[in-house]
């Protein structure tokens, strides 16, 4: 370990003997700031220090080919007086090198976590690949900031997203960064998204009524996709969730109990669906196909068809409807029964709702209705109908007023 003078010249011209691999020159001036020669001609600056447990560590400074001496020298004086204050300037460094991108903790940590337990987990994944990580994916994680997650569901507001989807980008953004907690992930002190709030949702209601009904329903029949048009017509009918009937197998069908079972809903548990006679006539009427065990195959894979959007888009259009969403049927079935005088429990039932707070959603009373109940009042006033008595209600005899004596 040859200890020399440090000069900008010598730095130039040192070089390793040919017989080693490398040698190692140390400063006579600065105490452990040392020259790395290497028999490749490689030259780099080191800083040795002692760390608070007494054990001698060395720090890299970077390369002599890009480094003047007097930047190497300065960086080696604060490496020497962060230790000698107690903080361990190599384990600094450790803890940065350990500290991932998001792109690198969505990959390797949170999809696969998610995908053990989340349905949904592909819409998380198409958020993440087509609207987050493109933005901000790069940052490491403790610079990812609330200002470009702001901006990012700013811009995309302004392209016309819905408010849904934007919230969607602070949502999984915020469960990432509360797991990333959970995990200890290096660089995650605070979530970037607890300062942004979620936009209010839209309550979006929109119901078919009687006359546009039969508008639809006529384009349904005039399509020309045979498979398309009959899901579709069975999702009117049923009141069914898009993924309950496309992906609707025969051995599901229970033709004895008319009904149709779906063994993993929305909430995770089986059930089943009534079909009415119009939709056992309907399934009646579809020739299985020997190679597919789905009622409504897509012909070129013999798979269910992973979107009914081009047929669907075709039949709105000639129907008239634009604005018709395909999850409006829906809708459309509930208020249809409501208005028909179908209790909302049954209706629960037949849209298979846990709670009838999620039903109530969907009923939807027209005008009519509302004017039908409305004068019920009137009658009553009117005296066209008795008032009830409440049960155990007894009528007061009547006693004359007696004047205190």
């Amino acid at each position: 370990m040859p200890r020399v003078h440090f000069s900008s010249p010598f730095v130039k011209s040192a070089h390793c003997p040919l017989d080693k691999k490398k040698v190692d020159f140390f400063d006579i001036e600065q105490r452990g700031f040392m020259l790395e020669v290497r028999n490749s001609g490689g030259k780099t600056f080191y800083q040795r220090y002692t760390d608070a447990r007494g054990r001698e560590r060395q720090f890299k400074i970077g390369a002599a080919d890009v480094l003047a001496l007097s930047v190497a020298r300065k960086m080696a004086r604060s490496v020497m007086a962060q230790a000698l204050v107690g903080t361990d300037p190599q384990q600094r460094r450790t803890e940065l090198r350990a500290i991932p991108t998001l792109d690198e903790l969505v990959r390797d940590r949170y999809l696969p976590h998610v995908k053990t337990y989340k349905r949904s987990w592909k819409t998380d994944e198409t958020v993440l690949r087509v609207h987050i990580l493109p933005v901000i994916g790069t940052e490491y994680v403790d610079q990812v900031r609330s200002e470009p997650i702001a901006a990012l569901v700013q811009m995309m507001r302004a392209k016309g997203y819905a408010t849904g989807t934007t919230n969607r980008v602070v949502i999984v953004l915020r469960h990432i960064f509360n797991l990333a907690r959970k995990w200890r992930i290096p660089g995650i002190v605070e979530n970037p998204t607890a300062g942004i709030a979620l936009a209010p949702d839209v309550n979006r209601e929109r119901f078919l009524s009687v006359e546009e009904a039969q508008r639809l329903i006529a384009s349904i029949e005039r399509d020309e996709n045979e498979v398309a048009k009959k899901a579709i017509m069975l999702l009117l009918l049923t009141g069914a969730r898009r993924n309950e009937i496309t992906q609707a197998k025969w051995e599901h069908v229970e033709w004895d109990k008319r009904s149709l079972l779906v063994p993993l809903s929305k909430s995770g548990k089986p059930r089943s669906i009534a079909l009415n006679a119009a939709a056992i006539a309907l399934l009646r009427s579809i020739e299985p196909i020997e190679r597919s065990q789905y009622v409504f195959p897509a012909p070129t894979t013999d798979r269910p068809s992973p979107s009914l959007y081009f047929p669907w888009q075709r039949i709105r259009m000639r129907a008239g409807m634009p604005d018709l969403r395909l999850h409006d049927l829906r809708h459309s079935f509930a208020s249809f029964l409501v208005n028909s005088g179908v209790s909302l429990y049954v209706v629960q039932g037949l849209l298979g709702h846990a709670h009838t707070r999620y039903t109530q959603r969907y009923a939807h009373l027209t005008p009519d209705t509302l004017l039908d109940a409305a004068e019920t009042m009137s009658g009553l006033i009117a005296g066209e109908a008795r008032v009830p008595v409440a049960a155990g209600a007894a009528q007061a005899p009547h006693t004359p007023h007696r004047e205190q004596t």
